[in-house]
């Protein structure tokens, strides 16, 4: 394989990550479980799959079926919920809003949980005895589910360290910098998409 066309392919494989990279520079300021690379978690199960296309956390009805049992655990509302469902991943994931809510109300629509009583101000859920009895009978499926999202919390702590933050961050800052510096031609851009396929390769190898 030439030299041109080793770079035309390295310019499609790595010239994403770079851009991924710059325009999440700016949020790799903290080595905490909430910093972001990319603007997305780092977490292996979101990285791109074949098409462009992302991976999903959940599949179909899973969240639904998590969600029910947290609330049956104990009444949680939709807050309470995301931040349950972020500590289970250790970080990997929080589910937005938009995602929560709508989920709960399709569940007090189908009467597996209803408002539990309380603080009206936050409306707290509580699973009823038809979704107590779904999650009895599919327990090895919640089983499963839980173990694969703690899992990703597992997954998390093996590489997400502040050193390894610090280091892709450093990385990051130096290619926004030689981007806004206006010295960033094809031509460089090219040895740089080289340079990180090349240690990409070589972290592979390790």
């Amino acid at each position: 394989m030439n030299k041109a066309h080793r770079r035309h392919g390295a310019r499609r494989r790595g010239w994403p990550f770079i851009a991924a990279m710059m325009a999440g520079a700016e949020a790799q300021s903290g080595f905490g479980a909430s910093a972001r690379f990319g603007g997305s978690d780092w977490g292996f199960d979101f990285g791109p799959r074949k098409g462009g296309r992302r991976r999903r956390m959940f599949g179909p009805g899973e969240l639904r079926l998590v969600l029910l049992k947290l609330v049956a655990d104990e009444p949680r509302h939709g807050y309470e919920l995301i931040k349950a469902i972020e500590e289970l991943t250790e970080g990997a994931y929080a589910p937005s809003p938009g995602t929560i809510y709508p989920t709960l109300s399709l569940l007090e629509d189908e009467g597996a949980i209803a408002p539990a009583p309380g603080d009206e101000t936050r409306k707290a859920y509580q699973a009823t005895d038809a979704g107590r009895s779904e999650l009895a009978e599919r327990a090895d499926e919640v089983t499963a589910l839980f173990e694969r999202l703690s899992g990703h919390g597992t997954h998390r702590r093996a590489y997400a360290t502040p050193e390894m933050f610090r280091a892709v961050g450093n990385l990051a800052s130096v290619l926004k910098n030689r981007a806004r510096s206006g010295k960033l031609d094809e031509d460089t851009v090219r040895e740089i998409v080289d340079l990180v396929d090349d240690l990409a390769k070589k972290i592979e190898r390790l």
